[in-house]
């Protein structure tokens, strides 16, 4: 499963970003067997964009092959996007790694 975070900076140690549109990186981790097999870095090229950030954030991470989401707040209009992609969406907040880790303990 691919699963993307959105990130505040551009590595597992780094906090989850306030907002999904804006943020500048997602870190996308591929996950099997409760394992992160790898990881990678996706620049946000969206995120200064004067409107229909989150629209073209979540065009991004489904162009990807992103199943999944871990975010603290995702707007109407993405949230619109990424059911329309069957991307499942999680709330996450803090640590990017624990949040990651807790996803992978319940699921």
């Amino acid at each position: 499963m691919k699963i993307a975070i959105s990130a505040s900076s551009q590595d597992l140690s780094g906090n989850i970003a306030d907002v999904f549109g804006r943020c500048p990186y997602f870190i996308i981790a591929e996950i099997e067997s409760g394992k992160i097999l790898k990881t990678e870095v996706l620049k946000n090229e969206s995120e200064n964009q004067s409107s229909g950030a989150g629209i073209s954030a979540a065009q991004l991470l489904a162009n990807n092959g992103v199943e999944a989401v871990i975010a603290k707040s995702i707007g109407p209009k993405a949230l619109d996007v990424l059911r329309q992609f069957n991307i499942k969406i999680y709330t996450g907040d803090g640590s990017i790694e624990k949040s990651l880790n807790e996803f992978i303990t319940k699921n």
